[in-house]
């Protein structure tokens, strides 16, 4: 069992926010705040910041510290993009020429818990891409803000990252309700997706 703080690195590219320009294990947030910073402009906030994404991912790797290895230092890497990217995407790895709201790219062919493997690099869990255009209008449908959408859709994907799969109504109730904790644990529980576990 893993002991002690979880160290995480995310990394994101937030296609609206920084045109896809990240490159090189930089976040494109930073790049356009640093290029903004240089050129004396103050760069717009990002719907979510970074701090606010490390952590989420921090705090929902400690929620499952009883699953994962002894490993102590994680990464990943987030992608918010746009219905069009995602359908390429989806279109080329999963056969399915249509938007989606989130997929999920696990390095680690395994189930939880994850294998004790010993390394002195942080543990590369995967790629996460989240379509912005989807979560916000499934934000709307459900009457809830675009920040708990995204982070209902990251939750989920991590859970993947990490293992978990739903081929049938068991295990995707199983899923839903370990989304549903973790979405607790950084204090974004919502009434929705607990009816959502009832019907």
């Amino acid at each position: 069992m893993a002991t002690g703080p979880i160290q995480v690195e995310v990394y994101v590219e937030d296609y609206f926010f920084g045109d896809g320009a990240a490159s090189d294990g930089q976040n494109s947030i930073e790049i356009v705040q640093t290029l903004a910073k240089e050129a004396g402009e103050t760069a717009p906030a990002p719907p979510i910041e970074l701090a606010t994404w490390d952590s989420w991912f921090r705090s929902w790797l400690e929620a499952l510290q009883p699953d994962l290895a002894s490993e102590q230092a994680y990464e990943l890497s987030l992608r918010l993009t746009d219905d069009a990217e995602i359908q390429q995407l989806n279109a080329q790895y999963r056969q399915k020429d249509q938007p989606t709201d989130v997929l999920a790219f696990a390095a680690l062919e395994t189930e939880l818990p994850l294998p004790a493997v010993a390394q002195t690099e942080p543990l590369y869990l995967g790629d996460i891409v989240i379509s912005v255009e989807t979560a916000q209008a499934q934000a709307q449908q459900q009457g809830h803000s675009l920040e708990q959408e995204l982070a209902w859709l990251a939750a989920h994907a991590l859970l993947h990252l990490l293992g978990w799969d739903h081929p049938d109504e068991t295990s995707l109730r199983r899923m839903l309700q370990q989304q549903e904790f973790l979405l607790q644990t950084i204090g974004l529980s919502s009434g929705y997706y607990q009816e959502e576990l009832l019907a």
